[in-house]
C-alpha cells in the first residue's frame, strides 16, 4: 500500500468534497482510480456537511455572489489560506494524484519548481518522440513542470515568470503546453479567474497586509510571485500648491549638493588656469602656434614607480631548484583543493527559495554570474596599483617562482579585456547548460577542479620544457573543462547552432564537438604567433570528460534501485499471473 502525500489540508477541506470534486472533473479514465478513495487516511473527518464543501464552491452555488456575507466567506477563506505555513502536508492512499485545481494550490508551491504534471516524469524515449533528440530529459520535465504549475495558479501569460523558462525557445514551450492540454485537462481560465480574485482581496485587506509583512513573507509569495504595491500619501498642502518630494530631503542630499557645488568650482578654478597660461604662452611667443593643447608624455608618479618597483622581482634570473621542488608544493595543494571540492559536491544541499541570495533568478544564473563577477573583479584589480604585489603573487602562475595558491587565483584572473570577454561568454553559453544538468555542487566542483588541475598540468609542461620565462592565467582550463564534461555526457546527442542543421538532420553530436575543440588547438600549436596556453586546455579537457563520466555513472547509480525495485514488482506480477492461470 503506498500512501498519498497531499498538501493544502486547510480547515475548509474535507476528503468527501475532493473525492466528489475529482469524480466530477473531466479527467480521464487513468485518473480516477488515483483519486477516488479519500485523500487523508491520518486526518479527522467532519461530519457536518457545512464543512464539506470548499467556501468558493458554496458561494458560487449558493448563487449569492452579490452578497456581502458571501464574500466576506470567501475572502477570509482565500486569506486563511494563503497565511497557513508551507510544507504543511497529509497522508492519503493509492499514489499522487495531479493538481488541475487553484484551489488545491499548495502553499510552498514556487513557479521555478513547477507542480508534477502526471505519476512519474518522461522517460528518455518519450522525450524524444515528443521534442525531438535536441532537448536533454531533466530540462523536458522541468519544463512541463512549471508549465503545468503555471496552468494550475493561473499565471501562464504573467510576463514576470518568463525568467525561469527562457532557456527554451517558442517551439518548445509550445510543443509542451500542447501535450499537458491533450493529457492533463485543466481550467485555465477559471484558475486564472480566481487567481485574480485573490489578488484583489488581498489588495481590499490591509489587514492580512500587515499580517504578512509581520511574518517577513512578501504578499503574493505563496501564489509563486511578488505583487509589488506602492502607498502614496496626498500632499499636505492642498491640491493647489506645489507638490514635494514624498521621500524629502535627507543627509545624502545635502552631502550630494555641496560636492557639485564644490567640483563646479575646481573646473571653473582649472579653466581660468589654462587660460591665463595660454595668453602668457601668446605674449612669449607672438606670430607663434600655441603647442600647449598638444598631448604630451605624462610623468609617472613617484608612488606609481616604487609600487612597480615592489611588485617587480629583483631576481637577475630563475632561483636554482630541481623539477619536484618546484612541481611538488602546487600538486599537493591541487590534492588538497580536490579533496575539499568532492566533500562539497558530495554533502551540498540547495538552499530554500526564501533563503537564497538571488531569489528571482534561476539557481544556474546565479551561479554563473557570480563566477563572471568574481573574474570582471579580479580584472579591476590588475588596474589598482596598490593590488600590484598581491595580483604578481597570487593571481598569475610563474614559472620561475611557483607559488601554490597561484593555481586556484589564476582561475579568475584576466589583464585583457578580449581574453575575459570570451571567457566568459563561453561560461555563459555552456555552464547554464552544464549547471541544470548537474546541479550547483557538481558544476563548481568541476569547475574549479578541471581549473586547477589545467593550471597544475601547465606548470608542469613549463617546468619540464625549461621555459622559465613563461607565465600563465585566465579562466580557459576550467571552461574547457565543463564544456568536455557536458558534451561527454551528451556524446550521442544531437545539438543545433543557430537552427544549423536544419530538419530532419538530428544535428551535431557531443563527440564531434569535443574532436573540433582538439583539432583546434592542435592547429594552434603550429602557428607561430600564437599566444594559448595548450597544455591547460588539454588537460582541463580530458579532466572535464572523465568528470563527465563519474558524474554519469553516479547518477545511474542512483537510479539503479528505484528501476531495480520496479522491475522485481513487474515479475512478482507476471508470476501471481501465471500461478492464476495454472490454477484455473
Amino acid at each position: 500500500m503506498s500512501c498519498l502525500l497531499g498538501v493544502n489540508a486547510g480547515p475548509f477541506r474535507s476528503s468527501v468534497r475532493a473525492a466528489a470534486q475529482q469524480l466530477s472533473s473531466p479527467l480521464p479514465s487513468r485518473f480516477l482510480v488515483a483519486t477516488f478513495l479519500p485523500s487523508r487516511c491520518f486526518s479527522s473527518w467532519q461530519s457536518s456537511t457545512a464543512h464539506r464543501q470548499h467556501p468558493e464552491r458554496l458561494w458560487r452555488q449558493s448563487g449569492s455572489a452579490n452578497s456581502a456575507d458571501s464574500r466576506a466567506l470567501l475572502r477570509s477563506a482565500r486569506l486563511a489560506r494563503l497565511s497557513q505555513p508551507p510544507g504543511v502536508r497529509t497522508l492519503g492512499l493509492f499514489g499522487d494524484a495531479v493538481i488541475t485545481h487553484y484551489v488545491d494550490l499548495p502553499p510552498n508551491y514556487h513557479d521555478e519548481e513547477g507542480l508534477p504534471f502526471r505519476k512519474k516524469d518522461l522517460e528518455a524515449h518519450e522525450v524524444v518522440a515528443l521534442f525531438g533528440p535536441g532537448m536533454g530529459t531533466p530540462a523536458a520535465n522541468k519544463l512541463l513542470s512549471i508549465l503545468h504549475g503555471r496552468r494550475v495558479a493561473g499565471t501562464l501569460d504573467d510576463p514576470e515568470l518568463r525568467v525561469h523558462t527562457r532557456q527554451f525557445n517558442k517551439d518548445q514551450q509550445r510543443t509542451a503546453l500542447k501535450f499537458l492540454r491533450k493529457q492533463v485537462p485543466v481550467d485555465e481560465v477559471t484558475n486564472a479567474g480566481l487567481r485574480a480574485e485573490d489578488e484583489l482581496a488581498l489588495l481590499e485587506n490591509p489587514d492580512a497586509n500587515e499580517g504578512a509583512a509581520e511574518k517577513g513573507k512578501d504578499i503574493g509569495q505563496e501564489l509563486g510571485y511578488k505583487t509589488r504595491l506602492k502607498l502614496y500619501k496626498k500632499d499636505d498642502a492642498g491640491s493647489g500648491a506645489k507638490p514635494k518630494d514624498v521621500y524629502g530631503t535627507g543627509a545624502f542630499d545635502v552631502i550630494r549638493a555641496k560636492n557639485k557645488a564644490r567640483w563646479e568650482a575646481e573646473l571653473k578654478r582649472r579653466e581660468e588656469e589654462k587660460r591665463k597660461q595660454e595668453e602668457e604662452a601668446a605674449r612669449a611667443a607672438p606670430g607663434t602656434l600655441q603647442t600647449l593643447g598638444q598631448n604630451q608624455p605624462r610623468a609617472v608618479s613617484p608612488w606609481i614607480e616604487k609600487l612597480k618597483a615592489e611588485a617587480t622581482s629583483d631576481l637577475k634570473e630563475p632561483p636554482k631548484m630541481k623539477m619536484w621542488e618546484r612541481l611538488l608544493p602546487s600538486a599537493l595543494f591541487a590534492g588538497l583543493v580536490m579533496l575539499g571540492l568532492e566533500a562539497y559536491a558530495h554533502f551540498y544541499q540547495p538552499p530554500c527559495h526564501e533563503n537564497r541570495l538571488l531569489p528571482d533568478a534561476s539557481p544556474a544564473a546565479a551561479t554563473v554570474g557570480m563566477l563572471m563577477l568574481a573574474n570582471l573583479v579580479v580584472f579591476g584589480m590588475w588596474r589598482v596599483p596598490f593590488a600590484w604585489k598581491l595580483m604578481n603573487r597570487y593571481f598569475l602562475v610563474v614559472a620561475a617562482t611557483p607559488r601554490a595558491p597561484s593555481i586556484f587565483g589564476a582561475l579568475f584572473s584576466h589583464q585583457l579585456f578580449s581574453h575575459l570577454a570570451s571567457n566568459m561568454l563561453f561560461l555563459g553559453f555552456i555552464g547554464v547548460q552544464f549547471h541544470e544538468e548537474v546541479g550547483r555542487g557538481g558544476f563548481l566542483a568541476t569547475y574549479l577542479g578541471t581549473g586547477v588541475l589545467s593550471f597544475l598540468g601547465s606548470l608542469t609542461s613549463m617546468v619540464v620544457r625549461n621555459r622559465m620565462d613563461l607565465t600563465t592565467l585566465g579562466a580557459s582550463g576550467a571552461i574547457y573543462g565543463i564544456a568536455g564534461a557536458y558534451f561527454w555526457m551528451h556524446r550521442f546527442d544531437g545539438f543545433k547552432v543557430l537552427g544549423l542543421p536544419p530538419d530532419p538532420m538530428n544535428g551535431i553530436q557531443g563527440l564531434n564537438f569535443i574532436g573540433l575543440i582538439v583539432a583546434l588547438n592542435v592547429a594552434a600549436m603550429f602557428s607561430k604567433r600564437h599566444m594559448l596556453d595548450i597544455a591547460s586546455h588539454f588537460v582541463g579537457l580530458a579532466v572535464g570528460m572523465a568528470a563527465g563520466h563519474f558524474l554519469e555513472k553516479r547518477k545511474e547509480e542512483a537510479s539503479g534501485p528505484v528501476q531495480a525495485d520496479k522491475a522485481t514488482q513487474l515479475v512478482g506480477r507476471l508470476v501471481s499471473h501465471d500461478d492464476k492461470t495454472n490454477k484455473a
